[in-house]
């Protein structure tokens, strides 16, 4: 459950999908590794992101008191990478940088959710100490 209002939940919980779904795409190009003319599959979001944060929704105010927009919200894109042939038959899959993705993004999402789950001891303790 995500309190209303919690920016960095929400931002964490985007990359932990993304994150999720990258885990998905890594698998599907390493079952077709062998596979004539498969062209590789990558997942975008950090990028987005990181653009996302920096831009905001600029919007007139017509009044001192009305609230700013909040900057856009980034999701993550599936994009075939179709840039490097590297064998023969037309597959640019590389089991050695697959690999190397695979345990990156095991990275991240143990990050992530270690992050989550710091937020959620933190709400917790304020929580139970404002009992008190």
């Amino acid at each position: 459950m995500l309190l209303q209002g919690d920016r960095v939940m929400g931002e964490l919980s985007r990359a932990l999908s993304a994150s999720s779904l990258r885990q998905k795409v890594i698998a599907h190009n390493l079952a077709n590794l062998n596979t004539p003319g498969f062209k590789r599959y990558r997942v975008d979001f950090e990028k987005q992101l990181s653009r996302a944060q920096g831009q905001a929704i600029s919007l007139k105010r017509s009044r001192g008191r009305h609230l700013g927009a909040g900057s856009k919200e980034a999701a993550p894109a599936v994009r075939v990478d179709s840039a490097a042939i590297r064998r023969v038959d037309g597959n640019n899959v590389d089991l050695e940088t697959e690999m190397l993705d695979l345990v990156t993004n095991q990275l991240r999402y143990n990050t992530y959710v270690q992050q989550i789950n710091n937020r959620f001891s933190m709400w917790r303790y304020v929580i139970n100490e404002g009992r008190r």
